[in-house]
């Protein structure tokens, strides 16, 4: 991920949601229709539910952001975590609905939003603090897809970061202006 210079915390955010989804999306891409559905044990989670949660909680997070409670009466999250039959494409498109509803809210918002008030689940929050939560939130699950995807691919997982052993050498072509950061 290209670092771009601000100090907007609405800009970052935006970016690093960006990111977040795209880096989801390419670990998504490199395991099997199968893989999507198969956890490492009974107690863990697999990229469908995984999905599926975010999902769930980015509609009802950000729906009405500003004017209702980001718990919407309508979630039912213990069905986000039941066994579900889906197709890649139905995956997919919950998937992009649920982010969609993420940068549509985003979008409207300015750095001097920050300060209002917003509630979850009765909870009074900044809207900063809305942004964190949710940000480190998506970070938390996109990094269970990536290794779980990484986990299943083994050796033809095609890195998604600078792969191992070649910082030195990425760092100076980096400097070089051989490279923009990733």
């Amino acid at each position: 991920m290209a670092l771009q210079f601000t100090t907007s915390y609405m800009t970052d955010s935006l970016a690093l949601m960006t990111y977040y989804k795209q880096l989801g999306e390419r670990a998504i891409t490199q395991v099997a229709d199968a893989q999507l559905f198969q956890p490492l044990d009974d107690e863990s989670n697999s990229i469908v539910t995984i999905v599926r949660h975010m999902s769930g909680n980015m509609k009802s997070r950000w729906t009405d952001f500003l004017t209702s409670d980001g718990e919407k009466p309508w979630r039912d999250r213990d069905a986000e975590f039941s066994p579900a039959s889906l197709t890649r494409e139905l995956l997919m498109q919950a998937w992009n609905e649920g982010w969609a509803c993420v940068f549509q809210a985003l979008e409207g918002l300015t750095d001097a939003d920050l300060g209002r008030t917003i509630t979850i689940r009765g909870e009074a929050h900044s809207v900063l603090q809305a942004i964190g939560r949710q940000l480190t939130h998506y970070a938390y699950h996109v990094g269970q897809i990536v290794m779980l995807a990484k986990h299943f691919q083994g050796p033809a997982w095609k890195k998604l970061s600078i792969p191992r052993g070649q910082s030195t050498e990425f760092n100076s072509k980096v400097m070089a202006g051989e490279l923009s950061q990733r």
